[in-house]
């Protein structure tokens, strides 16, 4: 599946508009903050980049449910919330594409 912040993609023509797609994971780990802060600063990064990792998992399994082969428009939201949690939010449009 092709994944684009982009609105098109080089080489490609979009066929089919198939609707707005959206993975969401929130990073259900907690952190607790300890004597070395880069260790702390570390967690958080990790955390943040495996639950992006999850939204995009998510946002692609529910293209595959419209038939698509490609998510154009992609914009990634991550939000540090209480209790050091990240929410990642990924959102596009779906689409068919053909080259």
């Amino acid at each position: 599946m092709i994944l684009t912040t982009t609105n098109s993609i080089e080489n490609f023509k979009i066929v089919d508009y198939l609707g707005i797609v959206t993975g969401v994971a929130i990073n259900e780990e907690k952190l607790t903050m300890g004597f070395s802060m880069s260790k702390y600063l570390a967690a958080i990064r990790d955390g943040v980049d495996t639950t992006k990792e999850k939204a995009f998992q998510q946002l692609q399994e529910n293209a595959k449910q419209l038939n698509a082969n490609a998510v154009v428009g992609i914009k990634v939201e991550i939000e540090l919330m209480t209790s050091n949690l990240a929410m990642v939010s990924v959102t596009g449009t779906a689409v068919k594409v053909a080259s």
